[in-house]
């Protein structure tokens, strides 16, 4: 935070996850001995990691499409995605002016600090983010990240010289305006990055096997092989079937949306911190 800087200005920065706080001593920030990706609200006033840089006004918001929680059911996990409730009228302008329809981005509150390596090198921004008790809507889950729900909210957050600490904590409350559907067990893998992971799935729903390459190939052999044996039974033939996504999935490209809520540092400075 520097000097003399308009508070309500918004700046977008690549931070890690898992606050590293600055009074951390050692020179590699992999040495942290705890976690520090999440944040109970409980408890963000009375650990140092956390307290220190809150009280300082070092507050952060975390964009994101959704996020994914796992219910625990006869035969394991099944994974949900969580989200903004989408509507069709969202639009925001994208750089080149024209009108952008997208997803309506997750805004969770989080906190960040600024950590230097004691021998000196570049400075490291990591932040964590806040969780509170879920809401009864997703009551199969203990803790949700604290999402703010609209401009006016956002606003409070990040405006760290007009609204004080105790204020903001305020905020940090949970939501009921989210849903949420059931997703494949392929986000159980981070190896899995595609539209599926996103895509609803019925639960119950007897599973179907996926077509490759090698699938294709093996069900023209035994296409071939039945044709070349007239006596061969349809029924000992196996039924290969492919499983797609029939929705779209929602649009990644989230620049416009993010243009239009850093577009307000362009607005005039109406306060400046105190210093």
């Amino acid at each position: 935070l520097s000097k003399g800087a308009d508070s309500s200005e918004r700046v977008l920065v690549t931070m890690r996850w898992g606050l590293i706080p600055s009074w951390f001593k050692k020179d590699d920030p992999c040495k942290m001995p705890f976690n520090t990706s999440n944040c109970r609200s409980d408890t963000m006033l009375t650990k140092s990691s956390y307290k220190g840089p809150l009280l300082k006004g070092k507050r952060c918001v975390v964009l994101a499409d959704g996020f994914y929680e796992w219910q625990q059911q006869d035969g394991g996990k099944q994974p949900y995605f969580i989200y903004f409730p989408q509507t069709t009228n969202q639009t925001a302008e994208t750089e080149e002016g024209d009108e952008w329809k997208g997803w309506r981005l997750l805004t969770m509150a989080g906190i960040f600090d600024c950590w230097e390596p004691p021998g000196g090198g570049d400075a490291l921004y990591t932040y964590t983010i806040i969780t509170v008790d879920a809401s009864k809507d997703v009551s199969f889950i203990h803790h949700m990240p604290a999402i703010l729900d609209g401009e006016e909210a956002v606003r409070k957050w990040l405006d760290f010289a007009e609204v004080p600490t105790q204020e903001a904590v305020k905020l940090i409350q949970p939501t009921e305006n989210i849903v949420f559907h059931p997703v494949s067990t392929i986000v159980n893998s981070v190896r899995n990055d595609t539209p599926e992971c996103l895509a609803p799935v019925e639960l119950g729903a007897q599973k179907q096997v996926k077509t490759t390459a090698s699938s294709k190939a093996m069900a023209s052999w035994l296409k071939s092989s039945k044709e070349a044996s007239p006596k061969k039974q349809e029924n000992e033939v196996p039924r290969w079937t492919s499983q797609f996504i029939h929705n779209p999935s929602p649009k990644k490209t989230s620049a416009g949306v993010l243009q239009q809520w850093l577009g307000k540092a362009a607005e005039p400075a109406a306060k400046r911190r105190k210093v």
